[in-house]
């Protein structure tokens, strides 16, 4: 069996929208390393500031390096009739696939994944990182962040790994997994983030959150009460997850990763915990109303509720900030005016003394923005260590991304720059997060205006 121990960095996290700046392959045939190839890559982008922080590759040390076309024969050669290692190798794996797909070449290798086998063959460490895994088993790595460096730190753990037990193809693996899921769990961290079930074809089934990522999958695994839930754990394969800390970004984590993957019992649990829907629409007179229904196929609510009070409560509450009519937003039946124009909270809208533009207005700042008081600021919370923070920003009204800093940084105030964060999609889903953990935690985070 030959194996190709590969890393990558990159210039950022999302294979979509991001780009490889340095790959090292070493082929190992499960003796020694028999052949190798280690290169820079140009992006054809700016590498952020933070990654440059992590990394130490900056963009003056990539903009003569060849591009990625230019080495993906080599990389196709090299990695021929091999298994394709690497340390959580979605990653790795996903990065170069994507680039393979934009020169439309379809490359496909299997994969062994070097955090899975070492969950399954030294349970119950309190990381599975590379670098804890490392420090714990007395591999040297002397070159973190760096691609060759971390290969040959990924071999070594291989290597070790096969003491332990029997090299897996990624096939075989599939195998075993559903048998040993159980036992998976005793890997699993005792801390807040985002967990991911996949099934036998390394499809991702459920996204979750908790703050504690072991015991809620314990739950799913010891419920036998839903038949949603058996049926999950009939195709569940094995879990991975991602600390965050903070509940605040597991929570964007977990929403953005549901919109992205889509998982078939992310979709079905939507379907049966919320079951009301906003909808927004212009009738014939001009004016934007306000509606809420059980969820309509085809149609995308403005807000999902668990409920019809929950819904009611809420649209009240945006009637009442907003001066919105509540005739006209479905919350009073009357012929003529509604009971809040009678007493002077709502500018008549509902017999027209108030034009369509004026109110289409407050309708479109409440549907968009009635999130945030403040337009720009950060949140701080806590970080997946003690070392660091967590950071979420906020510019103009919308969400930009989050990113975790070191204590000092915050304390001098001098890391958020917009090369500085992981960015991300804003959405009206993602603004009720936050405005709703501000409410809950706010003793426990600090706000920063910008």
């Amino acid at each position: 069996m030959k194996y190709a121990v590969i890393d990558i960095e990159t210039t950022g996290l999302s294979s979509k929208n991001e780009r490889i700046t340095e790959i090292a392959v070493f082929i190992y045939n499960g003796k020694e390393i028999i052949d190798e190839f280690i290169t820079l890559v140009n992006p054809e982008k700016k590498i952020p500031y933070r990654i440059i922080q992590m990394t130490g590759i900056n963009n003056q040390m990539v903009e003569n390096a060849p591009k990625f076309y230019e080495v993906a024969k080599k990389i196709v050669e090299i990695t021929q009739d091999a298994v394709f290692v690497g340390h959580n190798v979605r990653f790795d794996y996903g990065f170069v696939r994507m680039e393979f797909q934009r020169l439309g070449y379809a490359y496909e290798r299997e994969t062994i994944d070097t955090v899975r086998l070492s969950r399954k063959l030294i349970p119950g460490q309190p990381s599975y990182s590379l670098g804890k895994l490392c420090n714990t088993l007395g591999i040297n790595n002397n070159a973190r962040h760096r691609a060759a460096g971390d290969a040959l730190a990924t071999l070594q753990l291989f290597e070790l790994l096969q003491t332990l037990g029997e090299p897996l193809t990624a096939k075989e693996e599939h195998k075993t997994a559903r048998e040993v899921n159980r036992s998976l769990t005793s890997g699993l961290p005792e801390k807040t983030g985002v967990y991911y079930f996949y099934n036998s074809r390394d499809e991702i089934i459920y996204v979750g959150k908790s703050v504690n990522i072991k015991e809620r999958v314990l739950s799913h695994l010891n419920n036998h009460s839903h038949h949603r839930e058996q049926k999950m754990k009939n195709q569940l394969s094995y879990v991975d997850y991602i600390v965050t800390g903070s509940e605040l970004v597991a929570l964007l984590l977990e929403s953005e990763e549901i919109k992205k993957h889509q998982p078939v019992y992310n979709q079905a649990q939507k379907r049966a915990f919320f079951n009301y829907g906003l909808y927004q629409y212009e009738d014939e007179k001009g004016y934007y109303r306000l509606k809420l229904n059980k969820l309509i196929e085809g149609l995308n609510p403005v807000f999902t509720y668990g409920s019809m009070q929950e819904a009611r409560d809420h649209l009240f509450s945006i009637c009442e900030e907003f001066s919105l009519c509540q005739k006209l937003s479905g919350l009073y039946n009357s012929d003529g005016s509604c009971f809040q124009y009678q007493i002077h909270q709502c500018n008549g809208a509902c017999i027209e003394k108030e034009s369509p533009e004026d109110y289409n207005s407050r309708v479109k700042m409440a549907m968009e923005n009635f999130h945030f008081k403040l337009s720009d600021f950060m949140i701080i919370d806590k970080g997946r260590n003690e070392e660091e923070k967590a950071v979420v920003v906020v510019r103009n009204g919308k969400y930009i991304g989050f990113d975790f800093f070191p204590n000092h940084d915050i304390d001098r105030n001098a890391v958020l720059t917009d090369e500085s964060l992981q960015k991300r999609l804003d959405n009206k889903e993602v603004r009720r997060i936050i405005l709703n953990y501000m409410k809950k935690k706010k003793e426990e985070i600090k706000i920063m205006i910008q």
